[in-house]
């Protein structure tokens, strides 16, 4: 087994989305290649409602598909092709936009006030771009739970993992998508196929992930490596982008750690993005926003 090496430390930052919504931005809105297939990663975790109650009111989509998980609230969602609905915590929507989706995303607190969650863009290869849209949501219970005998918990959302398969199926990016919480002073390990890209965002405790037979403690902000100060703990709202290799470590802090662990195989094409439209070219972009505005951008099945 070869470990993954640590090959960047992401602190994700504040940035306003939708409607005026506050949230943390861990990757997204540049050159995306280390990261494909996936293309961006917001933690919407907030408590204070004003901070979000405003959402993501009706807009389109093309060439991507969303997942979004939630911890703590709800997401009230609806959609151009007839899905309505709300995932509430530890629930997960999966949305294929494929050719073209209008939808809206309505964050609603808990009785605490909080809205916790993550959305995850992926992309679709040029042969699926114009596929028809697809949505699936899937409820906290269906989604499969491991704990492991050292009190590690992992929750399936999507792929294979220990034996368990997700309940999110037929994504072209063939991604694995878990919610991995390893106890206080652990150490662990986690296979991760070599031709996959690989990155880990830590939302709760601190911990040190591996690139070596011993693990590396890993700077939440940029360092210079030749400081005489070691650099710290990896913790909340962090990510830990991987380099090549079939297995990664973490070993927890005294608080334990949680992190989402995020896989997917590239798909090396070109990338053409603005805003929420994601193609291969700077033509079909053009082609896409012309449609918008002749009102023909929604394709009939």
């Amino acid at each position: 087994m070869s470990l993954r090496p640590v090959k960047r430390i992401i602190k994700a930052k504040p940035t306003l989305e939708g409607a005026g919504v506050h949230l943390r931005r861990a990757f997204g809105f540049g050159n995306t290649t280390e990261f494909d297939p996936f293309l961006l990663l917001d933690d919407f975790r907030n408590d204070v409602p004003e901070d979000y109650l405003a959402g993501f009111p009706w807009h389109p989509h093309r060439g991507i598909e969303t997942i979004t998980y939630v911890l703590a609230g709800t997401v009230e969602h609806g959609d151009s092709i007839g899905n309505r609905g709300a995932i509430a915590a530890g629930d997960v929507q999966w949305m294929t936009a494929g050719s073209g989706i209008i939808h809206q995303e309505m964050p609603k607190g808990d009785a605490a006030g909080r809205m916790h969650g993550f959305q995850l863009w992926a992309n679709l290869p040029s042969s699926l771009k114009m596929t028809a849209p697809r949505y699936q949501e899937v409820k906290a219970p269906d989604i499969p739970e491991i704990k492991d005998d050292d009190g590690t918990h992992v929750r399936v959302v999507c792929g294979k993992f220990w034996g368990k398969s997700g309940p999110v199926d037929g994504i072209a990016a063939d991604p694995l998508y878990l919610d991995v919480s390893v106890p206080p002073g652990r150490r662990k390990s986690f296979p991760i196929e070599t031709t996959r890209h690989a990155f880990a965002y830590v939302f709760s405790g601190a911990g040190k992930f591996g690139n070596s037979s011993e693990p590396l403690a890993v700077p939440t902000e940029p360092v210079g490596w030749l400081d005489t100060a070691p650099p710290s703990d990896v913790q909340n709202r962090s990510l830990v982008l991987f380099d090549s290799g079939d297995e990664l470590t973490v070993q927890a802090g005294d608080d334990g750690i949680r992190f989402l662990l995020v896989s997917g195989k590239p798909i090396e094409e070109p990338v053409a993005w603005y805003g929420p439209i994601v193609m291969n070219t700077q033509a079909e972009l053009r082609h896409a926003f012309q449609e918008i505005e002749r009102g023909t951008f929604l394709k009939k099945k």
